[in-house]
């Protein structure tokens, strides 16, 4: 008899301890962030900002420098945003030091810089790492994403380019020789504000 209820005891705990082990963990345990609006960031006077303010808009998030042969694109990107801007595109602009020492300079130095150089009215954003070991969360969840034209993995210079679309997904990722006006990344900024 006591071998029987000793068993049974055995059976009970087993059961509990399996079903403790197929208990999914709860949502707010999870790290998995579901899409870029999920996302807070610095802007570039080092303020919080979570991009599901930007929900309902169209976002091309890429990584610049200051010191970099494909800066010149700042006045592109310029004129991309002032054209679309009241179509819904927001260009964001994040500084990074990724790539040859190529953004060597402060938050505020980089402001001043783009706004004075290149008239950048479109919103920018404290500086932060966009490759290896101390990549920003924004960045991991961006290159960790399959897209087109370019696929996932890590970033190859300053000026990559990743295009959300108004629910906050990736929908394409263009290269650093891509300029802003190139027809390929048009055409897809295009039909993403339809």
């Amino acid at each position: 008899m006591r071998m029987t209820i000793w068993m049974l005891g055995m059976v009970v705990a087993v059961a509990i301890a399996a079903a403790d082990n197929t208990t999914p963990a709860p949502a707010a345990a999870t790290s998995d962030k579901q899409n870029v609006q999920s996302f807070t960031v610095k802007n570039i006077e080092g303020k919080d900002l979570s991009l599901a303010t930007y929900k309902g808009k169209v976002l091309l998030i890429l990584n610049v420098a200051s010191k970099c042969g494909n800066t010149p694109q700042y006045d592109g990107l310029e004129k991309l945003y002032t054209k679309y801007k009241d179509k819904g595109l927001v260009v964001m602009g994040f500084a990074a030091n990724n790539f040859g020492g190529q953004e060597p300079g402060s938050n505020s130095q980089i402001k001043e810089f783009c706004e004075a150089t290149y008239h950048v009215d479109f919103p920018m954003f404290a500086k932060v790492s966009v490759k290896g070991k101390d990549i920003a969360p924004l960045f991991e969840y961006l290159t960790a994403q399959e897209s087109k034209p370019l696929s996932k993995g890590d970033i190859a210079w300053n000026f990559e380019k990743f295009l959300v679309d108004r629910d906050g997904n990736l929908i394409g990722r263009f290269g650093n020789r891509v300029q802003p006006d190139d027809a390929a990344l048009v055409g897809a900024i295009e039909a993403a504000l339809k």
